[in-house]
């Protein structure tokens, strides 16, 4: 049986992240010391002490989440068998470094470079995000699709598919908070806006995807050593190439976690551990692979148990 490492995305950060790891292991410490000079800024201050405002920011919260992750996986990697991975939006690029596509100075500064450009468009574009529950994947999109009106401005996208019965959608502000009526009366039990920075996987982030494109080309990939997931197909890739287009694509495209958890599992990925803070994608394991086991990998007794 094969295990896969899945890696924390974004609304997984909490004021105090890494600090019991950086307190019990030094190695950990200097690697946080070091990202804090690739970085300029002290990631790790944001880390320990927030305040969660701050850390909730998209230019810091993807540098936290992909250290969380990177940091994490360094501490266990060799206690553990694995044979695939895959990351939530921002955690594909903690998984490309568990892979050895990345190494972690540039896949950092390229997390770096995706969060500045996500968060600096955000505010230049008005746009949200709503998570929408209790209704059907496809009649999500079938809802999405009579509502996006794209030549006229107004967005309205799947971004995300979590599990069965779960699903984000992304799009112009006032555009979605006007007509998010349109789902319930589809069927959904209910829809809630998220607190995000912009409309995340929406083609209002093509500005930052055209920008994100030409870091992605300008930086060294190496092929997988094992299969990494694809948030955008849902299948495995171990090109390099082929990991660079898809990570450029993703900006703008849904991210298919449903899809990918259905696809490991057909390819007998028997074990899911989840690497980086907190547990929101050990329940979309539970959700959509009903008897798999899964486990998480965030604290310093959690990295202790698995190095015991």
């Amino acid at each position: 049986m094969k295990n896969a490492l899945i890696f924390s995305g974004q609304g997984s950060q909490y004021v105090g992240m890494l600090k019991d790891i950086c307190a019990n292991y030094p190695e950990a410490n200097k690697t946080i010391e070091k990202a804090n000079e690739i970085l300029d800024f002290s990631i790790s201050n944001i880390c320990f002490d927030g305040p969660i405002d701050e850390l909730k920011k998209t230019i810091y919260t993807q540098p936290a989440l992909f250290l969380h992750s990177a940091i994490n996986f360094d501490l266990i990697k060799n206690n553990i068998e694995f044979g695939a991975a895959a990351g939530h939006s921002i955690g594909e690029f903690a998984a490309l470094y568990a892979a050895e596509v990345l190494d972690f100075e540039p896949a950092l500064r390229l997390v770096a470079k995706r969060g500045e450009l996500m968060y600096n468009i955000g505010k230049d574009v008005e746009g949200t995000m709503f998570a929408i529950i209790g209704l059907d994947d496809d009649k999500v999109e079938k809802v999405c699709e009579s509502l996006n009106d794209e030549a006229n401005g107004n967005i309205c996208v799947p971004a995300n598919f979590n599990s069965p019965g779960q699903v984000v959608i992304s799009g112009s502000a006032e555009y979605l908070r006007n007509n998010i009526g349109e789902f319930k009366t589809a069927g959904a039990r209910m829809s809630k806006e998220l607190v995000v920075s912009g409309a995340f996987h929406s083609p209002l982030m093509q500005p930052a995807k055209e920008q994100l494109a030409e870091a992605i080309n300008n930086t060294e990939f190496k092929d997988a050593k094992i299969p990494v997931y694809s948030n955008v197909y849902a299948k495995p890739l171990t090109d390099a190439n082929e990991i660079k287009e898809a990570l450029i694509a993703q900006l703008t495209s849904p991210v298919k976690w449903t899809q990918s958890l259905l696809a490991m599992e057909n390819d007998g990925i028997g074990a899911f551990i989840e690497v980086g803070p907190g547990t929101v994608l050990q329940g979309l394991v539970k959700r959509t692979l009903r008897g798999k086991p899964f486990s998480g990998i965030d604290t310093a007794e959690q990295v202790s148990n698995i190095l015991k």
